[in-house]
């Protein structure tokens, strides 16, 4: 079997899953270092010490005929705070890392937030808090002009839904609850409001490059196709994982159908949600550059 030329074969990473060096280099504290030093579990040190073995990765990548890796860039190696004061090491590492990516052949698709807000910032309620949102649109716009001739694929965010199920569902991400089912639809669309700003961002600057956001679909079925109730509650989870950041992303609203779902989940939960209006004009701006670029491929 032979692949196309243009086959990506690829493989992934994410900063915090794979860097070390957590506290080195002038990096700042994410929701991950200060969770896991109150429980005494373990620390992601040193990971598979990436920070310093990329060149042996990547080189390891070109023999094997790898040819595309997902990295992302650490929001706190950028701005330790989350904002403001940037780390001049951090940015040189990134320049040094996608310049490897290059030489060997790997073409970098890198994602601007695998899982690891700025621990301020998530201390005060992450992407709950509108100052989580305008900071991260900062960071983008300064990644997006760092790093312009370096990366010309960029993912804003990593499964939004496994951020919202992980903290306020399930509740095993930092400070995370259970069965807060409200609080999880509130926060992917926040989420999905501060993707949508960062696209904006990146098309009005005319950069050349792709902007796009890695969704975990997943399909759902009813155990029982003959019964409603199970008919039913397959319908309401597909809204949730999938039809709610779909609406979001590509048509910059959100359908009746996917509405009247989440609506009735928010009230059953004793809870409440918000979209403003400047929220869902935001949402239709990002999602019409989706738009014209799928008539631009259709000519």
């Amino acid at each position: 079997m032979k692949f196309k030329d243009d086959f990506i074969f690829g493989g992934a990473t994410a900063a915090y899953q794979c860097e070390g060096s957590i506290a080195d280099y002038g990096k700042g504290k994410n929701e991950w270092d200060v969770f896991l030093e109150e429980k005494g579990r373990f620390k992601a040190n040193p990971a598979s010490d990436f920070y310093h073995q990329y060149p042996v990765d990547l080189k390891l990548c070109h023999d094997f005929g790898v040819n595309g890796i997902r990295i992302s860039i650490a929001w706190t190696r950028i701005f330790p705070d989350g904002t403001d004061k940037i780390n001049k090491e951090g940015v040189e590492f990134y320049h040094k890392l996608f310049k490897k990516c290059h030489e060997e052949g790997v073409e970098p698709f890198v994602t601007l937030h695998h899982f690891d807000s700025p621990a301020g910032l998530y201390a005060d309620g992450d992407f709950m808090n509108p100052k989580t949102i305008n900071a991260f649109v900062e960071y983008a716009k300064f990644c997006f002009e760092e790093y312009k001739n370096d990366v010309t694929y960029w993912f804003t965010f990593n499964e939004i839904w496994a951020v919202a199920t992980n903290t306020y569902i399930e509740g095993t991400f930092p400070n995370g609850v259970q069965y807060d089912m409200a609080s999880a639809i509130q926060l992917m669309h926040n989420m999905m409001v501060a993707h949508a700003k960062a696209v904006i961002a990146y098309k009005e600057a005319g950069y050349e490059g792709k902007i796009g956001i890695v969704h975990s679909l997943e399909s759902k079925y009813p155990y029982d196709e003959t019964k409603d109730e199970d008919v039913k509650a397959a319908k309401n989870e597909d809204v949730l994982n999938n039809q709610f950041l779909l609406d979001a992303t590509f048509l910059g609203e959100y359908r009746d159908e996917t509405m009247e779902i989440i609506n009735r989940l928010v009230e059953l939960n004793n809870g409440s949600f918000h979209a403003s209006k400047d929220d869902m004009e935001i949402l239709k701006e990002a999602a019409y550059w989706y738009r014209e670029v799928s008539k631009t491929k259709e000519l």
